[in-house]
């Protein structure tokens, strides 16, 4: 998971996305001691850039999510223009093995899914996650997309999971605690007779692609680590219209609703500041 590598074509070899499970909530308990990096203002200003060019390229491929498009020809899109027009790296590429330049997951998949030459289908939802590494440091960010005509019952689903990520983002102050982030985004689901998945979790972010502190979307207010400024971490939450229950496919990445309901996720980088935090990954339609 380390990017120290000085050559593009070597950063090439060694980048990705999936964290083969070394930050779910199942092997890191809420309370545990973590090392999280705080921020300089310089590396602060090369995760800004990071961050805008993976919303960058959620914009860019926004038109492109339709109908008959197969996610293999997304991820060609979306390589060529974080390669060729960014000048970045896409970080899932050869990452532990992974094979593509995003993840595409499609209605019961939950993360990780991999791009293939299946066909995306009127009514599908389906997320798209990006995470672009530039000057060293990674952006990293996830939107749903409806495809075509989607049914009430998903597009409810695709909204209350971005609820759920912005009653997230709205705790991270300085003094605040992790716990407080998962407590409002599992009352919100919860309440809405949803399920959170707790097998993944956000994830502290800069040179490395994963770092701590581990960010859970459950808990409880008060506990976990102190949030503090300088600190910069994802918030990802993937939420399922069935049971929180997944499995990961044979192929070793994809996770899926192991009752095969509707699964959603957002994700956002946010940078902790002395009044509150900073979306680092806002798309063109949030500003």
């Amino acid at each position: 998971m380390r990017f120290h590598n000085n050559s593009k074509s070597d950063r090439l070899q060694q980048t990705g996305r999936h964290t083969n499970r070394p930050y779910t909530s199942d092997n890191q308990k809420p309370n545990s001691v973590m090392s999280i990096v705080i921020k300089t203002a310089e590396e602060i200003n090369k995760m800004r850039i990071a961050g805008k060019l993976a919303a960058d390229v959620l914009d860019m491929i926004a038109p492109h999510v339709v109908p008959g498009i197969t996610t293999e020809e997304l991820d060609k899109i979306c390589h060529d223009y974080i390669v060729d027009e960014q000048q970045a790296i896409p970080a899932p590429l050869n990452y532990r093995g992974f094979p593509k330049s995003i993840c595409t997951s499609i209605n019961h998949q939950i993360c990780h899914g991999i791009p293939c030459d299946k066909k995306l289908k009127n009514g599908d939802i389906v997320n798209i996650d990006i995470t672009v590494i530039k000057d060293e440091y990674h952006g990293d960010t996830s939107k749903m997309f409806c495809v075509g005509d989607v049914s009430p019952h998903a597009k409810r689903l695709v909204d209350i999971t971005r609820e759920c990520l912005f009653l997230g983002i709205e705790q991270v102050k300085p003094g605040a605690h992790f716990g407080d982030i998962g407590q409002v985004i599992q009352k919100h689901a919860e309440s809405n007779r949803y399920s959170v998945v707790r097998e993944f979790c956000g994830h502290g972010i800069g040179k490395k692609f994963h770092e701590d502190p581990h960010v859970m979307h459950f808990g409880k207010f008060g506990e976990g680590s102190i949030i503090e400024t300088g600190m910069i971490f994802t918030i990802e939450p993937m939420i399922n219209i069935g049971k929180r229950h997944m499995k990961v496919l044979a192929d070793g990445w994809t996770a899926v609703t192991k009752d095969r309901s509707l699964s959603a996720q957002w994700e956002h980088t946010i940078l902790v500041t002395e009044t509150g935090y900073e979306i680092l990954t806002l798309r063109q339609e949030e500003r």
